[in-house]
């Protein structure tokens, strides 16, 4: 059954077209090329524009665990790091 990975972010106003920008160009590029990827989605709050969520799917557990110990993960948390907001919120959903 697959799982659903949301990612919560809050970037401040100067930084939103850059965290497009950099979801775009470097993060989902990465994401997508990981085993158990199905599929890699940003959603900007139409209400919030600095507010954004990364929707993920994935094979499996094993796999989104797989992929936080890579290299990819890594070098998204690197581009994450250079944008000014609130910590990143993790949750995982199962499709039902």
């Amino acid at each position: 059954m697959p799982i659903v990975r949301l990612i919560f972010v809050k970037v401040v106003q100067e930084d939103v077209e850059k965290a497009e920008r950099t979801w775009k160009d470097h993060c989902a590029p990465l994401m997508i090329q990981q085993p158990g990827c199905l599929s890699e989605k940003l959603l900007r709050s139409s209400d919030d524009p600095g507010e954004f969520i990364s929707y993920s799917e994935w094979n499996d557990q094993h796999s989104i665990d797989t992929y936080r110990k890579s290299a990819a993960h890594e070098e998204i948390k690197k581009h994450a790091r250079s944008l000014h907001g609130d910590r990143p919120a993790v949750k995982r959903y199962e499709v039902v």
